[in-house]
């Protein structure tokens, strides 16, 4: 486990909205406007959509005020594996995954170049995070819709699962991982919602809507604001 940068887990529906909260946070944090941005669009590459999705976060934080952006076109183990991207993230204040299919995002990060330059940004100091199947996989675990079950994630939060799409479909999924993952916190995040844990250790939401946890049976909610604590 590493812990020296700052985590932004998000629950979807990015870009726009109320989204700009977290986002604008982790701008600052990261370093302000000018700061360094990665996106990476890897999550959208099964279904071609990785480059309309590139070009959707560039929107996004343009409006927001940032003025140094890359969308880094990580699509497959290959591109994941090549020095020149890696260097490109390697050099982010900010590293940002885009939602999409959480099982092909982890596994294509999964020991690359890539993502090892990702840890080393974040043991640098810089902000990693994503939303929907991009916060899914810096936990232990993620849920893969497309297997029904859980799989390993990249392990930046042990012992975690983000349910993301909380208010639309996220909640539906807390049972049946109750049963698989006994052990394990279940992060429900609201669509247009971010945490950052940047409060002295612990996670503060921010944006439209709620986070809900799972824990031994108990689920207890939190709204913009308010912060929380679980794990060691």
């Amino acid at each position: 486990m590493v812990s020296m940068g700052i985590l932004l887990l998000e629950g979807g529906a990015e870009f726009g909205g109320r989204m700009s909260e977290p986002d604008l946070r982790a701008m600052e944090l990261a370093g302000g406007p000018a700061a360094p941005i990665a996106i990476l669009p890897t999550a959208a590459a099964p279904d071609k959509n990785n480059e309309r999705a590139g070009r959707n976060g560039l929107r996004w934080f343009k409006s927001l005020g940032a003025t140094s952006l890359d969308v880094v076109p990580v699509v497959d183990k290959s591109s994941a594996n090549d020095s020149a991207l890696a260097a490109r993230v390697r050099s982010a204040r900010l590293l940002y995954i885009l939602g999409g299919f959480p099982g092909y995002l982890a596994k294509t990060l999964a020991g690359s170049l890539v993502w090892q330059a990702a840890l080393d940004a974040y043991a640098n100091g810089a902000v990693l995070g994503g939303s929907s199947a991009g916060a899914m996989v810096l936990c232990q675990h993620l849920y893969d819709p497309d297997v029904g079950q859980p799989l390993p994630g990249l392990n930046l939060l042990s012992n975690a699962c983000v349910l993301p799409h909380h208010n639309q479909f996220g909640k539906s999924w807390a049972p049946r991982l109750a049963q698989a993952l006994p052990e394990a916190v279940l992060i429900g995040i609201d669509e247009q919602t971010g945490i950052l844990n940047d409060t002295a250790g612990a996670w503060k939401v921010y944006g439209a809507g709620q986070v809900t946890l799972y824990s031994t049976g108990v689920s207890q909610t939190y709204s913009r604001g308010e912060t929380f604590r679980f794990g060691p």
